[in-house]
């Protein structure tokens, strides 16, 4: 999995035998930062972009296929033992409304290196269908996080937040409730010089801006009844250029950058999962201690945890996720919830490279 944080791949060798996933071995390889350039302009239109985008696929596939090669080797697993590869790759551009979504990789070129089949291009599918081919993983959080018991809501904090409602009864819902940590990282990159801001330390010594804040939660994205999805096509530096009036300190602005990520996330609970007695929190979002604070706040009474509380690290949901898709893949069931994406009904996702 790579995904719109642009931080890197996350590779995970997943057993589904018993059911819920058994991770035996993983792996994060950053990207360098000449390749996270390239893939964050390909996000827009540019010059040569189709040749661009097919050698930055071509790149990510030999990285792809690096960390296959060094989760095998961690494992002492031979490849003979490996089903397949479930490879998500790289979103550039998503635009459901028009009918298409697009992700880098190279599956191809991915299965010549690694001597595996190679499950990818899962969205396009759920596209066809009428869906917004996004976010795929609550049928995964369904499989693995939903109980009987009570009524859940799952958070992934990536570099967009999306959420799943897994209630008792009832279909599950689940769906981009904005940014998570793009504009966060992107602020932090701006004036800090670091890919991140470390902890949410920054951000925590500021006080967010209420007229800013006001102003970006008026976002109509927000509003939106699901099914719906986003992405960079929305949540860029430009849009956040537009909300800004100039002369506004860093350090609040990220502060407001928190709670725009948090208080998103939180309206969308109420309006969708209002009533959920456990918040599971996943994703690299789960490392900025202002941002999980405020989350907690905002929750209570409901308890909030990450997923590392129900066998799973949270850096890593999403790559077992998409493990867990192939798996579907190959057994010819349904990867998509309807009810999530939107898709006139189930569909078999993906397509494969033997």
């Amino acid at each position: 999995m790579s995904g719109t944080s642009l931080d890197g791949v996350d590779a995970v060798l997943a057993d589904f035998e018993g059911g819920k996933p058994r991770l035996i071995a993983n792996v994060h390889l950053a990207f360098d930062a000449a390749l996270k350039n390239e893939l964050l302009a390909l996000n827009s239109p540019g010059e040569n972009e189709i040749e661009r985008a097919a050698l930055a696929g071509n790149q990510l596939a030999k990285k792809y296929a690096d960390a296959v090669a060094q989760v095998l080797a961690r494992s002492k697993m031979p490849t003979s033992e490996v089903r397949a590869i479930g490879c998500h790759g790289q979103t550039v551009r998503h635009r459901p409304e028009r009918g298409y979504t697009t992700q880098l990789g190279n599956a191809a070129l991915l299965a010549e290196l690694s001597g595996l089949c190679v499950v990818a291009d899962f969205r396009s599918r759920d596209v066809a269908a009428g869906g917004q081919g996004a976010p795929l993983v609550p049928a995964f959080h369904a499989a693995v996080f939903a109980d009987a018991a009570e009524d859940r809501v799952v958070i992934n904090l990536g570099g967009i937040a999306n959420l799943t409602f897994l209630p008792r009864q009832g279909k599950v819902i689940g769906f981009d409730s904005g940014p998570g940590n793009c504009l966060l990282d992107l602020w932090a990159t701006k004036h800090l010089g670091t890919p991140h801001d470390d902890g949410g330390s920054w951000a925590a010594g500021g006080q967010a801006i209420p007229a800013l804040l006001e102003r970006l939660l008026q976002e109509p994205y927000f509003a939106t009844a699901p099914p719906k999805s986003t992405g960079r096509d929305l949540f860029n530096p430009a849009w956040l250029r537009a909300n800004l009036r100039g002369g506004e300190d860093p350090q609040a602005v990220q502060a407001t950058l928190v709670e725009l990520t948090a208080r998103s996330l939180a309206n969308a609970i109420a309006r969708h999962g209002a009533g959920a007695q456990r918040l599971i929190v996943c994703g690299g979002g789960v490392k900025n201690n202002a941002l999980m604070r405020r989350l907690a706040e905002l929750a209570a009474p409901a308890a909030l945890e990450t997923s590392a509380r129900h066998g799973i690290d949270p850096q890593l949901v999403e790559a077992t996720a998409f493990a867990w898709l192939a798996k579907q893949t190959l057994g010819a069931q349904p990867g998509n919830l309807p009810s999530v994406t939107g898709a006139r009904g189930a569909r078999i996702l993906g397509t494969i490279h033997p």
